[in-house]
């Protein structure tokens, strides 16, 4: 068995290490740029959405990361504008369908404008977290118009969120605190969801009232794949697409396919998901190498598709299956380097910087060196030529080797695939205009639970609930298919979601059927990558 880092568990460090919010000076606040982008494929022309985010302060960074990952989910929704709350100009919201305000700096100085045009009440606005007690303050009659106010942060782990009669989970290293209310009229004010603590009572985790929804914590950090993030995500749809049907449909991706394959193993995986009508996608790398022999007794072994015709036999094989290729990367590791393992394709990252600590951690240490456009081009018309010559036609899809590279590295294959199919890292200065800070203690990872257009520009397909480990590593657990049909099922939650898993075709085919079948069982309907975008 290859030793491999999942991509979920990468995307859940990136999280993790951006969001703990490390001692840093202060410095000035970021670009206030005002960044606008379309909506994804399928949105609503007519839906736009204004995304603010706070911006001053030590962690203006920090709001940034949030107003992305918020930015990044509007999109599925149709088209968005996104700037700091700081600049925002009277009447500005009338030109949308809703607002989404996170407020992530205590006490950041909020225009009177923004406020009053808040309670107006012409337009839902979500406001998340911090600063409620501005908007309050500012109103005469707030108790009496909206039938609640706020009393302040009860900071008890809460481990659980109940939302729409779906247990979600909250990390509770998040130690933040959640605001806690005082309701005065029920029949106004609404509970969105429920915060359990740990003794087992409860308060409200969010509220409704009239054309403003707020949440007591901001649900974008610490996520996993069934967390209380699926809530917020599903209450997008209350603002922007109410009238959205319920609609459940599932994704699997065969990982991890390159010229070293077992074509028996491939098409025995086509076989069976043929014989379930389940459309899949294949990522494959064109070129396999071990540059210190690895796996080869110390010879180093750099051989491509062509080289392996049964590989590509079996490539069409699935194609005629009702698979479709991607382009995963080109060789999936990084020169001769251990990054972080051993150099093996496969095993490695390809496009971003990475090593494995004392403690059997994977640490991220940042974009390769010499990182740059004309090196990403090179890397995918490298590949390109490859799956020319073996006489594969070219993939119109692209997934990062275990989904990590650098803001830079995001726009150049936005330039020349435009689709991914993956979670993401984004990083503080791609929404506001300013310096990319690509450093990893202030990046972020998301994955999303339908499809979005991301502020790099490319249309993304959703990979949400993981993928099957059968032995722990690195600190991670052993994933088996009872862990990920119980992640489909959270999923549930999310009104239009999906149920996106990867699967390494050198497990066989059993693990395989139990995922499919459970999350079949659960109502949704497998479709193609093409059906999301």
């Amino acid at each position: 068995m290859r030793k491999l880092l999942s991509s979920v568990a990468a995307v859940a460090v990136a999280a993790s290490l951006a969001l703990a919010v490390p001692s840093t000076p202060a410095f000035a606040a970021a670009p206030t740029a005002t960044r606008s982008g379309a909506g994804a494929p399928g949105s609503n022309a007519a839906t736009k959405t204004l995304v603010l985010y706070d911006n001053t302060g030590p962690y203006s960074w920090l709001g940034e990361d949030y107003g992305t990952m918020a930015t990044n989910l509007v999109s599925h929704f149709g088209s968005w504008t996104a700037h700091p709350v700081g600049s925002y100009k009277a009447g500005e919201m009338a030109a949308y369908s809703a607002v989404v305000y996170v407020g992530s700096t205590y006490d950041e100085p909020l225009p009177t404008a923004f406020l009053d045009d808040t309670l107006a009440g012409t337009k839902p606005v979500v406001w998340m977290y911090n600063n409620i007690w501005q908007l309050t303050a500012r109103s005469a009659d707030f108790v009496a118009k909206y039938g609640y106010t706020w009393k302040g942060y009860d900071t008890s782990p809460v481990s659980q969120v109940v939302y729409n009669g779906t247990t979600m989970t909250r990390d509770v290293r998040n130690a933040g605190g959640i605001m806690d209310y005082v309701v005065s009229d029920p029949a106004k004010a609404v509970s969105v969801g429920t915060a359990v603590r740990a003794d087992g009572t409860t308060f409200p985790w969010g509220v409704k009232s009239g054309n403003l929804t707020y949440l007591g914590e901001i649900p974008l950090s610490y996520i996993t794949s069934n967390d209380r993030y699926l809530a917020f995500s599903d209450l997008l749809y209350s603002v922007l697409a109410p009238q959205t049907a319920a609609r459940h449909r599932a994704l699997v991706r065969i990982e991890d396919v390159g010229p070293d394959a077992d074509p028996a193993e491939l098409r025995a995986i086509a076989d069976y998901l043929s014989s379930k009508n389940v459309p899949f996608t294949v990522a494959v790398y064109s070129r396999y190498r071990d540059p210190k022999g690895v796996n080869n007794n110390g010879k180093a072994e750099d051989y491509t598709l062509r080289q392996r015709p049964l590989v590509v036999s079996a490539l069409k094989y699935m194609q005629s299956k009702g698979g479709t290729l991607l382009q995963h990367g080109y060789t999936h590791q990084l020169d001769a380097l251990n990054n972080p393992y051993d150099g093996v394709s496969a095993n490695d990252f390809e496009f971003f910087r990475a090593h494995v600590d004392a403690n059997d951690a994977v640490i991220y240490d940042g974009p390769v060196k010499n990182d740059s456009a004309l090196n990403v081009t090179a890397r995918v018309l490298a590949s390109r030529s490859d799956w020319a010559l073996a006489g594969l036609k070219q993939p119109t899809i692209f997934e990062f080797p275990h989904y990590a590279a650098s803001a830079l590295d995001y726009k150049t294959i936005n330039t020349l695939v435009g689709v991914r199919y993956e979670r993401g890292l984004y990083f503080p200065g791609v929404l506001s205009g300013g310096t990319v800070d690509n450093s990893t203690a202030r990046m972020v990872g998301q994955f999303f639970p339908y499809t979005v257009r991301d502020v790099y520009g490319s249309t993304v397909i959703p990979e949400n609930i993981g993928n099957i480990e059968p032995e722990p590593f690195n600190q991670h657990p052993a994933v088996l298919p009872a862990d990920l049909i119980a992640n489909a099922k959270t999923n549930l939650a999310v009104r239009d979601g999906v149920a996106s898993f990867f699967y390494h075709p050198y497990l066989g085919t059993a693990y395989l059927k139990q995922t499919v079948e459970g999350i079949q069982g659960l109502g949704y309907t497998f479709v193609s990558a093409a059906a999301m975008s």
